[in-house]
């Protein structure tokens, strides 16, 4: 299983603004895809004083997949310009990395 992991922080008053884009655009459009491969998205998100950070992490089966949904430049980060500006700064990269072991909640 590969994950396609990323983060970006954003001030707490543009937070759930950014976390609405997330959920109601990426990971919805995500599931109508079809993508091949595709397993799911997680979306972490953690309050810190100043600043909001959050996570995401898509999972696929395979490279392809990936590329499927994000292109092949698939490290690039896909930002919209308007969703762009709600946020402070991110990682203009994301990381693939590969899950080894996965043992589900209990």
């Amino acid at each position: 299983m590969l994950c396609r992991f990323w983060r970006g922080w954003t001030t707490r008053s543009n937070a759930d603004m950014y976390e609405k884009f997330l959920k109601d655009l990426i990971f919805k459009e995500s599931e109508e895809r079809n993508i091949e491969g595709y397993e799911r998205f997680q979306l972490f998100r953690n309050d810190k004083n100043d600043e909001v950070e959050f996570i995401t992490i898509a999972y696929f089966k395979t490279l392809e997949g990936i590329k499927q949904f994000a292109g092949e430049d698939y490290t690039q980060a896909f930002l919209p310009e308007k969703e762009r500006r709600l946020l402070s700064r991110f990682d203009e990269r994301v990381e693939i990395i590969e899950l080894k072991i996965d043992q589900g909640f209990k």
